[in-house]
């Protein structure tokens, strides 16, 4: 696998757990009772972004890693997977 693929790879893991994450302990400003004038009662309070990217880069980081190893050693090859499709 080349670099360029591999940061490819990790990038696309990296973007799909981004939305995995970026839910995680949002509270609105309605759950709050302090709603900004001009702004929707939806939007969050405080979304403690850098927290959330650090995390996301933890985790599509050991999810490549794990990627990359079965990827490597073939742990799984396709043509293991293919007769079970046959």
């Amino acid at each position: 696998m080349s670099l360029i693929s591999a940061l490819a790879i990790y990038f696309v893991i990296w973007w799909l757990t981004l939305f995995l994450v970026l839910p995680w302990g949002v509270h609105t400003q309605a759950e709050a009772d302090d709603v900004v004038p001009g702004s929707a009662p939806s939007a969050p309070m405080n979304p403690h972004l850098g927290r959330k990217i650090f995390a996301n880069t933890l985790i599509s980081a050991a999810i490549f890693a794990i990627f990359y190893l079965i990827r490597v050693y073939e742990l799984i090859r396709l043509d293991d997977l293919l007769p079970a499709f046959q």
